[in-house]
């Protein structure tokens, strides 16, 4: 039978996931490596707006999907994958990012198709209550768009919604594939409504194509590690 993840290896697991996302996401937003070296400054200035966006999209998403499951009696616990982490540093690096640290791991006997779409549909909500939090705080204070403020708050808002989206695509493990499995007409409210704030934000849809690239890498290495 298996057991719960111990609290503190589970905090270690986060805390390293976290580290790499905002290392990776620094990186990239400084254009790689090469331009982390350049212009050290930019690098530096980038790491508490990933710090927040990350905690916030990807920390918060993920204790959701546990939360919830536990409420419906399942063991479950966040644990990386060594090879997605590497991956996840390796890409900022270059300039990208495949953000593949880890994932809640979830273990129960009887989930009906309906609790394991709550549980599924848990992170990605997540996901949108922070845009809505965030884009009220853009609204409300408008900072110009010059400012260290205005460049944290738009980043956290692009970070909820490409999390967002990226989870709802129907390709299993992700969220979209057990939310389309249990309630088909609520996937495409709410992946169709990400999909029209993604357009109104003026995010190529072309990136769809790459996050589905990055989508089927990460399927790939679930079925290798499971």
């Amino acid at each position: 039978m298996r057991q719960n993840i111990p609290l503190g290896d589970e905090l270690k697991e986060i805390v390293l996931a976290e580290v790499a996302l905002v290392v990776a996401f620094s990186l990239a937003f400084s254009g790689g490596i090469g331009g982390a070296i350049h212009d050290q400054s930019l690098f530096l200035s980038y790491i508490p707006i990933a710090f927040v966006a990350v905690t916030l999209n990807f920390v918060l998403h993920e204790m959701m999907h546990k939360f919830t499951a536990q409420r419906y009696g399942a063991i479950a616990g966040f644990k990386t994958s060594p090879m997605g982490l590497a991956i996840t540093v390796a890409s900022g690096m270059l300039g990208t990012l495949f953000g593949l640290p880890g994932a809640t791991y979830i273990y129960v006997h009887s989930f009906t198709k309906k609790e394991n779409g709550i549980v599924s549909l848990a992170g990605p909500t997540t996901n949108i209550v922070v845009f809505l939090v965030f884009f009220l705080l853009l609204v409300t204070l408008n900072p110009p768009s010059s400012s260290y403020l205005y460049l944290a708050i738009s980043f956290t808002i692009s970070i909820s919604l490409v999390l967002a989206a990226f989870n709802m695509l129907p390709i299993t493990p992700l969220d979209g594939s057990k939310v389309l499995a249990w309630n088909m007409p609520l996937y495409v409210v709410v992946t169709g409504g990400l999909l029209l704030l993604l357009i109104a934000f003026g995010f190529p849809l072309i990136y769809i194509v790459y996050w589905i690239i990055i989508a089927l890498i990460f399927s790939t290495l679930y079925r290798g590690i499971i």
